[in-house]
């Protein structure tokens, strides 16, 4: 595949969250651009949705193309990758209702409250977990997380038990399942 660049690549041409996968926030060779980043060609040398977007109608985003829902969005994904598949649907009707730009603040929210989790309750071992718990979880849910952690004064090992329980807590209340399906 030739260079893919795209305005915004942290929100996929497929509708996944780039920004919020544990393969965006990593360091080294493994890391991920994110759709249409940097080099991303390299990462990625061929993905069958940039192929179909190009000989459709080229567009920023799936939901976008004339032939949309085709029959690749007909369903909810039913396995996941690094990142999951089961918001990907809704997702693409939020960006469509609220417009691409309050989508994107929401996204940018999304990742700095990943990136806070990851920074300052990670025991090297809840990345994926953050990464799907951020994804899955609406804002307001986050932002009543965060809330409640900043105000915590245990030691590391407790704040990450405490941050695990209030997001296990709030996905129970909201029925979701925070694991990846394989």
């Amino acid at each position: 595949m030739k260079e893919y660049k795209r305005q915004y690549p942290l929100f996929s041409l497929c509708g996944l969250n780039c920004g919020l996968c544990p393969r965006f926030n990593t360091e080294g060779p493994s890391k991920c651009p994110g759709c249409g980043g940097e080099d991303f060609h390299l990462k990625h040398p061929s993905c069958s949705v940039i192929t179909c977007s190009k000989s459709h109608d080229n567009v920023e985003y799936c939901f976008q193309c004339t032939s949309f829902p085709c029959e690749k969005y007909m369903e909810e994904s039913s396995k996941d990758s690094f990142i999951t598949y089961k918001n990907v649907l809704l997702d693409f009707r939020k960006a469509e209702s609220a417009g691409l730009e309050k989508y994107e603040e929401i996204l940018n929210e999304k990742i700095e409250i990943l990136q806070y989790l990851i920074e300052n309750f990670n025991d090297g071992r809840r990345k994926s977990f953050y990464c799907t718990s951020v994804n899955l979880l609406e804002i307001e849910d986050l932002r009543e997380i965060i809330n409640s952690l900043q105000k915590l004064d245990f030691n590391d090992e407790q704040k990450i038990k405490k941050a695990v329980l209030f997001i296990e807590s709030k996905a129970k209340e909201r029925k979701i399942q925070l694991n990846l399906r394989k």
